[in-house]
């Protein structure tokens, strides 16, 4: 096998834990996730996290503007990134489908 037939490292992508309680933007990070055998491998990680995130958020029958509120004021976010901390095309955003989450309580299976 030669290096040509290799994946660069530079396509498989890691996924930043964003504590969005945090005060300032240097202390935001707080673990970067690696190892994902894919980008969509990634991009499932980061939606999965986000999801729970945002569960534990849930406190009861809140509407889902609460909900959402108290995920931005204390939850935390997932954010996929390339080895140069670039976001690659194709990665999941949390603005596509935070307002879903907030509206639907996740089943069992989620």
């Amino acid at each position: 096998m030669t290096d040509e037939t290799l994946p660069a490292a530079t396509t498989i992508p890691v996924v930043r834990l964003i504590d969005l309680s945090a005060e300032s933007d240097d202390d935001r990070v707080v673990e970067t996730v690696s190892g994902f055998a894919s980008p969509d491998h990634a991009n499932a990680f980061a939606r999965a996290y986000v999801r729970d995130s945002l569960e534990r958020c849930r406190t009861g029958d809140e509407a889902a503007s609460e909900v959402l509120g108290a995920w931005r004021a204390f939850g935390e976010d997932a954010e996929v990134v390339d080895a140069s901390g670039e976001v690659p095309d194709g990665a999941w955003h949390s603005t596509s489908e935070a307002a879903t989450f907030a509206a639907s309580p996740a089943s069992p299976m989620e």
